[in-house]
């Protein structure tokens, strides 16, 4: 049985949290649905004292604010999506268009078709989130969505230079310097100056997180999303100062952030909390990473190394970092994750700035049912079908004239009598009764 050296605070008291983000949500997303730019415009000024003329930036404003970036941090951007690109562009190369003939003249088949337009969002707030236009925009372009309309806030009043040139070197057709709830409602139910797009991605805080959890179905999403999320399975030999900085480089999002410690060792979980709270107060991100720690850090140890991967399984974590002695066993051993990373060589951080795998990642269990984004987030996998021989169609017929009354879908059968009888020389006994 595992035991729990740190546990997190009771589930009750983030329950109750979450339900004042939901009612205050849709009570925004009500209004702009009503008053559209008006109510947009008046959030933006509440929110982040924000009310320019356009809240689109033009092709001079664009060139202006990325020719004021150093030029190291351009090359960065560069480098990158670039690595963001590669392996985009590896996964599309993956899904292949399908056509083949089950019967004579019997064609089906099926094609890999971008959404006509995509929303990102990529976060500002106190930090400006400027990897999340690589992943959510470099990677709608991968999969060849012809608009991205891409919005993130200001920061204090200013205009975010280095996500602005992120968004576009990425390739973003509209770049709209807007936040909160109010951008992705805008995007989502469109306004006078706004066009409303097919599909919402990127992460965001607990309010724009919540108002993509109402607005899917009324759009697409690319994922539910909640706090960042880090679990690290440790063995004895992992380096307990490593895992100490990995779990608050993660706790530092936010101070809902859960940091998990999975180890087979006792003495190293004890050492990584000694470690942390010897790291935290030097923090320049502890007001975050504290509570984060406080709150929702936990520390778990198993007896083997089997029973740490179920119980990370457990977790469905949105990261999960593997500092073990063999640590591709977590390939075969796992399967409920948004991310791995694999040996102390690699780690988290990497993941969300610069590796090339996409940090728009599943959090809150979500994992157990869906990966992270990815271009086929981006894309719709639809059927065609085509029937060219007589007779296959009039095989077809008869048996769905048999399958369809099976049902009591006398109409669905009448549509395959139809054709049984002008390619198969069948009677239409319906039609006769009729005077037909």
């Amino acid at each position: 049985m595992p035991r729990f050296l740190k546990s997190p605070v009771p589930r009750a008291q983030v329950t109750a949290a979450r339900a004042d983000v939901t009612d205050r949500v849709r009570a925004i997303l009500d209004d702009i649905r009503e008053r559209g730019d008006e109510a947009v415009r008046q959030y933006s000024e509440k929110f982040d004292n924000w009310s320019p003329e356009s809240f689109r930036l033009s092709p001079e404003e664009i060139e202006r604010i990325v020719a004021g970036v150093p030029r190291q941090a351009l090359d960065d951007i560069r480098f990158v999506q670039k690595q963001v690109r590669n392996f985009a562009q590896a996964q599309r190369d993956s899904l292949l268009d399908v056509e083949i003939e089950t019967l004579p003249g019997v064609r089906l088949g099926h094609r890999h078709v971008p959404v006509s337009a995509a929303g990102a969002y990529v976060p500002g707030g106190r930090y400006p989130l400027t990897a999340s236009a690589h992943m959510t925009i470099v990677t709608a372009k991968v999969a060849g969505v012809p608009r991205v309309a891409a919005c993130t806030p200001p920061i204090r009043g200013e205009i975010p230079a280095a996500t602005v040139a992120a968004m576009h070197l990425a390739g973003a057709d509209e770049i709209y310097l807007l936040g909160g709830v109010q951008a992705v409602a805008a995007l989502a139910v469109g306004t006078e100056s706004i066009p409303g797009v097919p599909m919402l991605a990127g992460p965001g805080n607990a309010y724009v997180a919540e108002a993509k959890r109402q607005l899917f179905g009324e759009v697409g999403i690319d994922l539910f999303a909640g706090p960042t999320e880090i679990l690290v399975i440790a063995d004895e030999q992992a380096d307990p100062f490593v895992v100490a900085v990995d779990l608050l480089s993660q706790a530092e999002h936010g101070p809902d952030s859960p940091a998990v410690l999975v180890t087979t060792s006792e003495e190293l979980g004890r050492e990584v909390e000694r470690h942390i709270e010897r790291l935290l107060p030097g923090m320049p991100t502890k007001d975050f990473a504290g509570p984060a720690w406080r709150d929702h850090g936990e520390i778990v140890v198993a007896g083997t190394l089997d029973e740490a991967f179920e119980i990370a399984d457990s977790y469905a974590s949105e990261h999960v970092e593997v500092l073990t002695r063999n640590p591709r066993q977590a390939l075969e051993k796992m399967h409920d994750y948004g991310a791995l990373f694999l040996g102390e060589g690699t780690c988290v951080s990497y993941g969300d700035k610069v590796i090339g795998t996409n940090h728009v990642l599943p959090t809150r269990g979500a994992a157990r049912y869906t990966g992270g984004l990815w271009v086929g987030k981006y894309l719709k996998t639809v059927t065609y079908q085509e029937v060219t021989d007589t007779a296959s169609s009039a095989l077809l017929g008869e048996v769905c004239g048999r399958a369809a009354r099976v049902e009591l879908f006398e109409g669905h059968a009448r549509s395959g009598d139809v054709r049984a009888a002008k390619y198969g020389d069948r009677a239409l006994p319906w039609n006769e009764e009729a005077g037909a």
